[in-house]
């Protein structure tokens, strides 16, 4: 019984454990110092994890992975540089960001969730390409329409022919408002404290929203659509509601990011924040049907750690850094490749498995 389970424990955690041991080697042949990686493992924490968190909500109502979180981000970004515009600074101006941010989440959140409702089955596939049509609107509005259509005060954010938004805009009034908040330093290490206030404050809510009455909808339509729309429950609102949730978190979460950066590269900062934030929850040991906080904050742990030595590990080992990027990119579509193929067999095993169970009632 005990060989069993530990094949079973193996077996179900084995993307984890790929990357715990790949950094096991890689970490000695990096040569960078233990308090250089618990730094770097403690920044990337508070920077990414709460974007990671904002998953959670489309996986628990069944629908995958919600690759369209990358609509939120562009919200957030639209909310900062507005801010940026009008000069609230500080922990206002992340506020401001956010107010901005969340009326155009659920606006973006709504139309993706219409869209997948009427792709199910399909969800994950029809939220990526959505993302890339999404990304088409946000560069029209941001290249074209700030400065011309929408007033921009400042100069220094518009292109010299008076309208659309520089490539990269810098938020020095805004860096590090939420991780200086409240911080601490133990042992040389910084401890961006209210950060991690707010990630854990999130988590609570999680864990709480799930013995809601929504979250046990969620629940019920993630496990059985049919069974649960039987039982009375709006399954298309229900799926709708958890795909704003997720927008709005995601839109937030950007925010959150791009304060610890401290810059916002305008069209593309967005562009990599479904890939990464999925890669990495996937990295933590979840699947496209089942994902908790646990694999999140070990997903981040293990996906940044790699991004952090990957680089110097493979300049150490052959002489060329270049290759670590190329191994850290492969891995991330890699990995999401793997979990996607695994979660259409798994699909496919269900409806076989029900298939027979029907052919045997009418039996």
């Amino acid at each position: 019984m005990k060989g069993r389970s530990l094949k079973g424990f193996i077996l179900s955690n084995i993307v984890p454990i790929i990357f715990l041991v790949f950094a096991a080697l890689a970490i000695p042949i990096s040569g960078l110092s233990y308090r250089y990686l618990f730094q770097e493992i403690i920044t990337r924490l508070s920077r990414d994890t709460f974007l990671v968190l904002a998953l959670l909500v489309p996986v628990l109502a069944g629908m995958g992975l919600n690759f369209g979180m990358v609509l939120g981000a562009m919200a957030g970004q639209i909310g900062l540089m507005l801010a940026v515009d009008w000069g609230v600074v500080g922990i206002p101006g992340l506020l401001v960001a956010a107010l901005i941010g969340t009326p155009i989440s659920v606006l973006l959140g709504f139309l993706c969730g219409y869209i997948m409702n009427k792709a199910k089955g399909r969800e994950m596939v029809t939220s990526y390409i959505l993302g890339f049509f999404m990304n088409g609107a946000y560069q029209f509005v941001v290249l074209y329409c700030m400065g011309g259509i929408f007033p921009i005060k400042s100069p220094q954010l518009l292109l010299s022919r008076g309208y659309g938004v520089r490539n990269a805009l810098s938020l020095a009034g805004i860096r590090g408002a939420l991780d200086s908040l409240v911080s601490m330093e133990i042992h040389g290490l910084s401890i961006p404290v209210a950060t991690f206030i707010v990630i854990l404050a999130f988590c609570l809510f999680l864990i709480l929203f799930e013995k809601t009455k929504l979250g046990q909808d969620m629940r019920a339509v993630g496990q059985d659509m049919v069974v649960a729309d039987g039982a009375g429950i709006p399954v298309e609102r229900t799926r709708i509601v958890a795909i704003i949730i997720s927008t709005i978190l995601a839109c937030y979460g950007q925010i959150i990011f791009l304060q610890n950066i401290g810059t916002i590269n305008t069209y593309n900062s967005h562009e990599q924040t479904g890939i990464f934030a999925i890669a990495a929850l996937l990295v933590g040991g979840a699947t496209a049907s089942k994902a908790n906080i646990v694999n999140v904050f070990v997903g981040v742990l293990l996906f940044h750690l790699m991004f952090v030595i990957s680089p110097t590990a493979g300049k150490n080992l052959i002489g060329d850094a270049q290759l670590g990027e190329y191994f850290r990119v492969f891995v991330s579509y890699g990995i999401i490749a793997i979990a996607l193929l695994l979660h259409a067999l798994e699909r496919r095993r269900v409806r076989i498995a029900r298939m027979k169970m029907e052919n045997e009632s009418v039996v």
